[in-house]
């Protein structure tokens, strides 16, 4: 029995000349030759799968494509077929027309063999390496991975098996080389190998992406095989809910109708008793009058006249005492009483007909969103806030739906970090999250299976400077460390007492060494502050009271200053910045107890000194200077062991730290400022109001302080002849 795709929909035979259409689905030729001479003549033609209109090609159908791989099928599940056969099949390989039953089929003739024609087939040398199959079930299984398709002869010569080796582009045909030669001589021919070889990488790029397309309908269809299960479940739950609504609605109404019953009842049996004892009051009365009046009408009819004399006092004064009862007790009802219930049932069945609701709480993510903290750090709670809103931009009201965080490093490629979610029940949702590391990480959030808006979101996880313990790399130099300075591809440079600047690379590495002792160009004395800006570095170069600016290499360009106390002139210069917004030089004086500010030619521009601040006495002693983000300047100095901040025309700012001998200063983007303590083998932080937050020890008469492009904090650590890294 042949398997269902290589018969024609149509037809319901195999395929005969199978024909693919743009849709991709194909028919026998004939089929489709009768679907277009039935109809009226049309340009297009309709699929009977999907039906989609293909065009109909301006020669026919015939030229439309044929769909070989399938054409293969077709011929392979006909051997098949035969060889799994109860009945006979004729051998084939004979020339004579054979009608012995075939015992066997060689794979690779495509024929079927008589006993004769077998052993004809095994004396041919050609043939003996052809696989030759027996016809049965084993065989049959085996054939479809034994038979390999032929490529087709050329269409455009008489030539049998003519290879059709090469494709003209300009034609889109393929052709045997003395076609190429014959009809596509100045036409764009190509290699078929090559053109195939193209078209499968294209293919392969195709296929890709179909597959990851169908990855995406299939997690589409997954997300909305599982909204529906939500929504049966959802009704299931919210038909349980109104059950329970309603019931409690109609246990309360029934326990008001009992309240209100009870309540009836009561007033009624009051009522009642008030009622019945003035009745039987009444009743005494009229009991006793009619009394009096039957012994009235007795005496007057039967008595004597000396009876009726006899009782003339006591029956007025049984009148008079009867009437006294009468005139002393209401004749009308003690209860004037009609009884109603004022249940007033139009409002209450009007706000009955509008009870409740039912509403589509399916989320929205895409109109969903999140806020962040300013700053995130590590081993620190970091709370999300999640605020779900319908397509209209409305919060949802409610809770309940399902809500995933996760945070990953990308930086270390660390572990996925799932967060913990809090449902308020009002469509806030809280994440808190505790992130591990220090660098980059991507926060996802999704809900019901799909991203919020914003998500994957790529946020920087920053240090905890209240937990910096101790430094990540400690960089061994063999000279005791003056200053660094950090290119922007992470080469570490390191000025050091010896007078020469070692280069190192990010995992310690010397890579080279710059300079020698000297007053000549390129030599240095005490080279005590280096500022990188591109591929070009200035040196404090202390001792020779200059600056040096020279290539990331080491090569000489210029030196400005010399020994002095005027403009331009140095005593020490200990520090150099280049890091201001308008790209000038900051240089710390030392001796001369000032900062000039120059520009990166050397001209000189401005003087910051105790002139220009009022004798504050703030550049007494000074040792390192650093610039932060609002190009305010900090100034360590020793004479006050503390840090003041002026702004560059010199107004001061404020002043903050008590610190134990302070050399080099660095101030990060958010505003922290780091100070080494040389007497205090330490380093101090401080936050950006200038609050000392945390202080780290154990080191060993730091020099200065040098914070890199990506954040890590470097000090040269004079005394233990190292460079000390802290990851920020």
């Amino acid at each position: 029995m042949l398997s269902h795709h290589v018969i024609c929909s149509l037809c319901s035979e195999p395929f005969g000349d199978p024909r693919i259409l743009p849709c991709l689905h194909s028919f026998c030729f004939r089929c489709l030759c009768t679907d277009v001479h039935e109809s009226e003549p049309r340009q297009h033609i309709q699929c009977p799968m999907c039906l989609r209109n293909a065009p109909v090609p301006l020669e026919g159908v015939a030229a439309l494509p044929r769909n070989l791989h399938l054409a293969f099928e077709v011929e392979v599940a006909g051997y098949v077929s035969k060889m799994t056969s109860p009945s006979e099949v004729s051998c084939n390989f004979c020339a004579n027309a054979c009608t012995d039953a075939a015992i066997a089929f060689c794979g690779m003739c495509c024929k079927f063999l008589c006993k004769g024609g077998l052993e004809c087939h095994s004396r041919v040398p050609q043939l003996s390496s052809h696989k030759v199959l027996d016809l049965d079930q084993e065989s049959a299984v085996l054939l479809p991975k034994l038979l390999k398709p032929t490529a087709p002869n050329c269409s455009q010569c008489d030539q049998v098996n003519a290879m059709m080796n090469f494709y003209c582009q300009t034609c889109s045909l393929s052709a045997c080389p003395l076609c190429v030669i014959a009809f596509h001589k100045d036409h764009n021919v190509a290699k078929l190998s090559t053109i195939a070889d193209t078209q499968r990488d294209e293919m392969k790029k195709s296929l890709q992406h179909a597959q990851e397309t169908v990855a995406m309908l299939d997690r589409a269809i997954d997300a909305n095989h599982m909204m529906m299960q939500q929504v049966v479940t959802s009704r299931q739950e919210a038909e349980l809910a109104l059950e329970k609504a309603f019931k409690e609605l109609l246990d309360t109404l029934e326990e008001r109708k009992k309240e209100l019953l009870l309540e009836l009842e009561t007033i009624t049996l009051s009522v009642t008793m008030s009622l019945t004892a003035q009745k039987e009051q009444l009743e005494k009365i009229r009991e006793e009058i009619r009394c009096y009046t039957d012994i009235t009408c007795r005496v007057l009819q039967t008595h004597a006249d000396h009876e009726v004399v006899a009782l003339r006092d006591l029956l007025p004064a049984e009148l008079e005492a009867i009437l006294t009862m009468v005139e002393n007790i209401s004749l009308s009802p003690s209860q004037h009483c009609f009884l109603t219930s004022f249940v007033q049932t139009n409002p209450l069945v009007n706000e009955l007909r509008k009870f409740g609701d039912v509403v589509n709480l399916l989320p929205a993510p895409q109109e969903s969103t999140f806020t962040l903290p300013s700053t995130v750090r590590a081993s620190l709670k970091c709370c999300v806030k999640v605020e779900t809103k319908t397509p209209q931009g409305m919060r949802y009201p409610h809770g309940g739906l399902h809500l995933k965080a996760e945070l990953q490093s990308t930086s270390h490629n660390g572990p996925v970090i799932p967060g913990r979610i809090e449902d308020h029940g009002d469509g806030i949702y809280t994440v808190t999250l505790i992130p591990c590391y220090i660098g980059l990480h991507q926060l996802r959030i999704t809900m019901e299976g799909q991203h919020v808006q914003r998500s994957p979101y790529d946020l920087e996880v920053r240090c905890d400077y209240t937990t910096l313990l101790s430094a990540q790399q400690a960089i061994s130099v063999d000279a005791k460390p003056l200053c660094t300075a950090i290119h922007d591809n992470g080469d570490i440079y390191v000025g050091c007492l010896d007078d020469l600047i070692r280069i190192f690379d990010q995992s310690g590495c010397l890579k080279s060494v710059i300079g020698s002792s000297g007053t000549g160009s390129g030599q240095f004395k005490c080279p005590s502050g280096i500022s990188i800006k591109g591929d070009v570095m200035y040196i404090a170069d202390f001792r020779n009271h200059r600056i040096q600016k020279l290539t990331v290499v080491g090569d000489f360009l210029c030196a400005f200053g010399e020994k002095g106390s005027g403009p331009g002139q140095f005593n020490g210069p200990r520090s150099v910045i280049t890091a201001d917004s308008k790209d000038r030089l900051v240089v710390l004086d030392k001796g001369n107890h000032r900062v000039q500010i120059l520009s990166q030619e050397g001209d000189w521009l401005l003087t910051l000194d105790d002139n220009d601040l009022s004798g504050s006495g703030a550049f007494r002693d000074p040792w390192g200077i650093a610039l932060d983000f609002h190009d305010h300047l900090h100034v360590s100095t020793c004479d006050s062991n503390s840090i003041k901040v002026f702004t560059l025309e010199g107004a001061q700012v404020r002043t903050y730290g008590i610190v134990k001998g302070p050399r080099g200063v660095a101030v990060n983007e958010e505003g922290y400022s780091f100070v080494s303590e040389f007497d205090g083998d330490s380093l101090a932080i401080f936050d950006p109001e200038g609050n000392k937050i945390h202080t780290v020890g154990d080191l060993n008469k730091p020099y200065g302080a040098t914070i890199s492009h990506t954040g890590n904090l470097y000090i040269p650590n004079f005394g233990g002849c190292n460079v000390l890294k802290y990851n920020m």
